[in-house]
């Protein structure tokens, strides 16, 4: 884990850490699943970020302002979250075209999250596709 990125965790609540891990995880299984070598994890914004050169920027986060929920966030002037609305509908909680937010004890869907998280990965090569490819 990048350092800047292992301190911004150590500053989250215990259990909320463990769940923004899991999101991490998830976003490098599915990197690894399409592929995707180049993966860099930063700080943006003071939120844990991950790029692929062929991809969109994920950010993820928790904010002591709203204690009850996470959000992993995605390039608002792109058409990911408008894709993930048409294709998931209410599977998700959305925050305007920039977020999908969870709350603390919720299940989360990993299999359709993980379809969002690899259409942004990708985001770059299929841009021009119907509904991402999807």
């Amino acid at each position: 884990m990048d350092l800047s990125v292992q301190q911004k965790f150590s500053t989250y609540p215990e259990g909320v850490a463990v769940l923004l891990t899991n999101i991490r995880d998830l976003i490098f299984n599915v990197a690894q699943q399409d592929g995707i070598s180049d993966m860099t994890e930063t700080l943006k914004w003071g939120e844990p970020s991950y790029v692929s050169k062929i991809g969109s920027t994920i950010r993820i986060d928790w904010k002591a302002k709203y204690p009850d929920e996470y959000c992993i966030y995605f390039n608002c002037k792109t058409s990911l979250i408008e894709t993930f609305k048409e294709i998931y509908g209410e599977t998700f909680t959305y925050e305007g075209n920039r977020a999908i937010v969870f709350k603390i004890n919720q299940v989360v869907p990993y299999k359709e999250l993980a379809h969002c998280i690899s259409m942004s990965l990708r985001y770059k090569k299929i841009k021009h596709l119907v509904l991402l490819g999807a």
